[in-house]
C-alpha cells in the first residue's frame, strides 16, 4: 500500500519530465555539472563544442550500425571495416585534388571536399551491397555465425588496406575554408567542428525523415515486424533489407571520412579504435533508434572532452563509466525502437 501511495506521488515528477524532454535533456545536465566543474566559460564553451562535433561525428558512424543491428538484427562487427575504407578512400582523393584544396577559391575547396565524401559514399553504398549479398545474406538468424564472419571480415578488410596504402600514417589535408578558427570574444570554435556539427545535424533530420515520415521507411519497419504479410502484399522486403545495409555502411564511409579530417592523420587500425566506442554509442542509445543513437553521440563526445579536461587519467574510461551508469539506469538504451 505504501509503495502503490508513493509510486503515485512520483507520477507528477515523471509526467513533468517527460513534458520537459525526459532523458533528452541529459546532455543539458551533463553541459551544467561541468560549467560548475570548471568554472571557466571560455574553456567550458570550447570543450562543449568540441563535445558537439565529436557527437555528431560518432552518430554519423553509429546510426548505420544501429539500423542495421536494430531493424535486421544482424550483429555485424565488419561495420568498422567502413569507417577505415571511408576516411582513407577520402584521403586520397583529397590529396590528389590537393590543387584544388590549395586554391584561393571557395568553389574549388567545396568541390574537392564533396568529391572526397562522394567518394566515400559510393565506396560505402558498393561495399555494403557486396558485404549484404555475399557474407550477411547466408547468416541471417544466426548471431554466433554473424560474429564469427563478421569479424573475419574485418580483419580481411584491415590487411586490404595495409596492402592498398600501407602500414605508415597518411596525413589527410584540409580545405582552406574549414581550417582555422572563429573568435568569440575569448572563445576560440575550430570551423571543421562548426561543419562536422552541421553535417551531423543534417543527416539525422535526413534520416528521421526516411524512417518516420517517408512510405520507404514504413515499409522497412513493417518488413521488421510482419515480413510474410509485407511479401504477401507484392514488396521483396530483400531488396529492402539490401537497401538498409547499404544505407548504412555509407553512413559508416562518411563518418569515416569526416573522422579523417578530423584527425588531419589515420592509420589502419583507425576502424578497430572506434568499433568499441561505436558500439558503445548504439548501446548507449538503444537498438534501433536514430534519436537514441544522436542522444547517445552526444552524450559520449561531451563526456569524453569533459572528462579529458577534468580528469586525464579517467578519459580512457569515461565511455565505459558512462554506458554502465546508463544500463544500470535503463537496461535498454535512453531511446530504443522498441521498450
Amino acid at each position: 500500500m505504501g509503495q502503490t501511495q508513493q509510486e503515485g506521488a512520483l507520477e507528477p515528477l515523471k509526467s513533468t519530465l517527460q513534458r520537459l524532454g525526459g532523458v533528452n535533456l541529459l546532455p543539458f545536465a551533463v553541459a551544467v555539472i561541468a560549467f560548475v566543474l570548471i568554472g571557466a566559460p571560455s574553456s567550458w564553451v570550447t570543450l562543449t563544442v568540441a563535445g558537439l562535433a565529436m557527437g555528431m561525428m560518432l552518430f554519423l558512424m553509429a546510426s548505420g550500425l544501429s539500423l542495421i543491428f536494430g531493424l535486421m538484427d544482424v550483429l555485424n562487427f565488419g561495420h568498422s571495416a567502413f569507417i577505415s575504407f571511408g576516411a582513407f578512400v577520402a584521403a586520397s582523393v583529397l590529396a590528389w585534388l590537393g590543387g584544388w584544396l590549395g586554391a584561393d577559391s571557395l568553389v574549388l575547396n567545396a568541390l574537392a571536399v564533396f568529391c572526397a565524401f562522394a567518394a566515400a559514399i559510393l565506396f560505402g553504398l558498393a561495399g555494403g551491397w557486396f558485404f549484404e549479398v555475399v557474407i550477411i545474406k547466408p547468416v541471417y538468424r544466426d548471431h554466433l555465425r554473424q560474429i564469427l564472419i563478421t569479424m573475419g571480415a574485418l580483419i580481411v578488410a584491415e590487411q586490404m588496406i595495409l596492402a592498398l596504402w600501407g602500414g605508415s600514417p597518411m596525413t589527410v589535408p584540409r580545405p582552406a575554408f574549414l581550417t582555422g578558427s572563429i573568435l568569440l570574444g575569448d572563445v576560440a570554435i575550430e570551423v571543421y567542428r562548426i561543419f562536422a556539427f552541421l553535417l551531423g545535424l543534417a543527416v539525422y533530420l535526413a534520416l528521421y525523415w526516411l524512417l518516420n515520415r517517408s512510405r520507404l521507411g514504413l515499409l522497412i519497419r513493417a518488413g521488421v515486424e510482419d515480413r510474410e504479410m509485407v511479401e504477401a502484399l507484392g514488396f521483396r522486403i530483400d531488396r529492402l533489407f539490401v537497401g538498409v545495409f547499404m544505407l548504412g555502411s555509407a553512413l559508416a564511409a562518411l563518418g569515416g571520412a569526416m573522422w579523417a579530417g578530423y584527425e588531419t592523420l589515420i592509420t589502419p587500425a583507425l576502424g578497430g579504435q572506434m568499433m568499441i566506442v561505436v558500439f558503445i554509442v548504439v548501446i548507449i542509445g538503444g537498438l534501433g533508434s536514430v534519436e537514441g543513437t544522436l542522444l547517445g553521440a552526444i552524450m559520449v563526445g561531451l563526456v569524453a572532452n569533459y572528462v579529458g579536461f577534468l580528469a586525464p587519467k579517467l578519459a580512457l574510461a569515461s565511455n565505459m563509466l558512462l554506458m554502465m551508469a546508463i544500463l544500470m539506469w535503463r537496461p535498454n538504451g535512453l531511446r530504443p525502437a522498441v521498450t
